[in-house]
């Protein structure tokens, strides 16, 4: 059996049966690999950086240590600047109020860990949205963080590829003056998983809820919150069961669109479309 050559490097040495491309989201290229010990999964990228996919791994890692045991994590198998290699799951688990409930309440207990620093794990100075480059130097004042390093950088890249109406700059230069206000009072470091919409967490065939493909950094959780509700996919249930597990500051639900800024802007970098129209009309609604 011959393998795309990304994926012959990914696997050399495992007794790799056979391998059939399955969905992987809109940016990695992904497979089932059949071996004699059960089946695996792999991804890999048609044009990786040199550390997109190291990221990823360590955000998995990170995440495995620190989810409650109702919460689980594919362990990392193989990593390459090629591609990973993780555990298979068996997806196929309906969604239930209890699992919403457990996905919540377990979610919540991973916001306590905490940090001394907004951004990057083990101090790492940039990491990825997908696979959009973004600056996570290390800082303890969240709304500088969160606007000059996360939402201004976006803005002018998805500016200058066509995908975001210049207007938003000068919007932008309104609103910056108001970032402690707009952001919200929290001010403690958690450890977010950083893209947590609803393609980002299964339930396997047990009911157990899976989180994967993260972008994990530290920053304040309502971050994670305001993910969720962009694309939908969570019950109510998960909501309730976070707010009676560890509360939001008040106000939080005004702030979701503020917090939806970066991954309307990611997805305009990426996809184009009508996601830099939402998020010009995101940031209008703050000016």
């Amino acid at each position: 059996m011959t393998l795309p050559p990304q994926l012959a490097e990914l696997t050399q040495g495992l007794d790799v049966r056979s391998a059939s491309r399955v969905h992987g989201g809109d940016i990695a290229v992904a497979y089932r690999l059949d071996t004699p010990d059960g089946p695996l999964f792999a991804k890999t990228h048609p044009s990786p950086t040199n550390d997109l996919f190291a990221r990823e791994a360590a955000g998995l890692r990170a995440l495995r240590r620190h989810v409650p045991g109702t919460l689980r994590v594919p362990q990392v198998l193989r990593e390459s600047r090629n591609g990973l290699v993780l555990e298979w799951i068996e997806e196929g688990g309906r969604r239930t109020g209890a699992t919403e409930a457990e996905l919540g309440s377990g979610l919540a207990a991973l916001h306590r860990t905490t940090n001394d620093t907004f951004g990057g794990l083990a101090g790492d100075a940039s990491g990825y949205l997908g696979s959009v480059p973004v600056d996570l130097t290390p800082s303890t004042d969240w709304p500088d963080f969160y606007v000059q390093r996360r939402v201004a950088p976006l803005v002018e890249r998805a500016i200058a590829e066509g995908s975001l109406d210049p207007a938003a700059r000068g919007l932008l230069d309104r609103l910056a003056p108001r970032a402690a206000q707009l952001c919200g009072p929290e001010t403690t470091p958690a450890l977010v998983h950083g893209d947590l919409w609803g393609g980002n967490r299964f339930v396997d065939r047990d009911g157990t809820n899976w989180l994967i493909d993260p972008a994990c950094h530290w920053a304040v959780r309502e971050v994670d919150l305001a993910m969720m509700q962009l694309f939908g996919g969570f019950g109510p249930e998960c909501y309730t069961a976070y707010d009676q597990a560890f509360a939001l500051a008040d106000g939080w639900r005004e702030r979701v669109p503020w917090y939806q800024l970066t991954p309307l802007l990611v997805h305009a970098i990426l996809f184009g479309g009508g996601y830099g129209d939402a998020a010009l009309r995101a940031m209008q609604r703050y000016a």
